[in-house]
């Protein structure tokens, strides 16, 4: 596996979310072609990344190698799913936010429910059930097979001009980044909702 991003330091982590546009994901039968992601960076350098203040035993696995799964649990309901990037020792990871179910829609659905075909992976939690995966896919490597999971380059590439950038969603520090990147116009990208802090009654 010879993947440019597979070798880029964690510092370039907002182009190797950039890369991963147009990447396929599958798992369980579901096959989804990446439209949206997001990037967080490591140690001391984005106060939005688990990993800002270092490695824990739930971070251990965005400190490298890259090519592995980062799973996390939100808000008591949701599983979220990264990939991580970056050398061994720094920590970085893309969020995999979105995107379009191109095989295994049945399946899918059966997981998601009655919705619109572009509404089965749109959004980290939604993308997750639609694939089946929660806690045991975390730290198994995404790229030759012996996970759960399997990460393939696009068989659709994605060019600059067609790519966005804004805010990230969902975090309370440096949620105005824009390290949030999409498929302009793509209707399997996640609608943006801007971070409200919740007030202390």
């Amino acid at each position: 596996m010879d993947h440019p991003w597979l070798s880029a330091p964690a510092a370039d982590v907002v182009q190797t979310a950039r890369n991963l546009l147009g990447w396929e994901v599958s798992a369980n039968g579901v096959r989804i072609r990446l439209t949206e992601v997001e990037a967080y960076a490591g140690t001391g350098v984005d106060p939005a990344s688990h990993a800002h203040r270092g490695p824990t035993p739930r971070t251990t696995v965005m400190f490298g190698p890259a090519g592995y799964a980062y799973t996390y649990f939100v808000f008591g309901m949701h599983w979220c799913l990264n990939v991580v990037c970056g050398g061994e020792g720094e920590a970085a990871a893309v969020l995999l936010r979105a995107g379009e179910v191109v095989d295994g829609v049945d399946l899918a659905r059966k997981r998601r429910g009655e919705v619109p075909d572009r509404d089965l992976a749109r959004g980290p939690a939604r993308l997750v059930v639609a694939l089946g995966i929660d806690a045991a896919a975390n730290g198994t490597c995404m790229l030759d097979g012996t996970g759960p999971l399997l990460l393939t380059p696009p068989t659709r590439p994605v060019t600059p001009p067609v790519v966005s950038a804004g805010p990230r969603v969902g975090v309370a520090a440096a949620h105005d980044v824009p390290w949030r990147f999409w498929i302009t116009g793509d209707p399997t990208v996640s609608p943006y909702r801007r971070h409200v802090p919740r007030r202390r009654s």
